[in-house]
C-alpha cells in the first residue's frame, strides 16, 4: 500500500472515529469525548487533503498530523476510558506534532512541485 491510500485510510477513521465520539459525548457527556471527535472531524479532511496533493512534503505533513491526533486523542480518550493518560505530556507532544504538521503543511505550498 503506498502513502497516499494510507493517508486516505487514517482519514476514513478518523473521520468515522470523530462521528462515533460525537455521538458517545452526546449521550454519555464528556468534555474530553467532544475534544477528540472535533479534533478528529477536522483533520479527517486535511489528512485526505495531503494525500491527494501527492506532492512528499504535503505527505509528509499527513503523516506528523496523524501522528499527533493518535497522540493528542489517544491521551484525552485514554483519561475517560481507562482513567488515566497514555504518559506524561503525551496530549501536549500530539499537539505540538498537530501544530507542527500544518506548518508542514504550508511549508509544502513553497518545496513540493507539480
Amino acid at each position: 500500500m503506498n502513502a497516499d491510500r494510507i493517508l486516505i485510510f487514517i482519514a476514513g477513521l478518523a473521520g468515522a472515529a470523530g462521528v462515533a465520539l460525537s455521538a458517545a459525548a452526546a449521550h454519555a457527556g464528556g468534555q474530553n469525548l467532544q475534544t477528540a471527535a472535533t479534533f478528529l472531524l477536522v483533520h479527517a479532511p486535511a489528512l485526505l487533503g495531503a494525500a491527494l496533493l501527492a506532492g512528499r512534503t504535503a505527505r509528509f505533513s499527513g503523516f506528523v498530523l496523524a501522528a499527533g491526533l493518535a497522540l493528542f486523542c489517544g491521551d484525552l480518550l485514554s483519561r475517560d476510558f481507562l482513567g488515566d493518560r497514555l504518559f506524561p505530556y503525551a496530549a501536549p507532544v500530539g499537539g505540538m506534532l498537530l501544530i507542527g504538521g500544518w506548518l508542514v503543511l504550508a511549508a509544502s505550498a513553497v518545496f513540493d512541485r507539480r
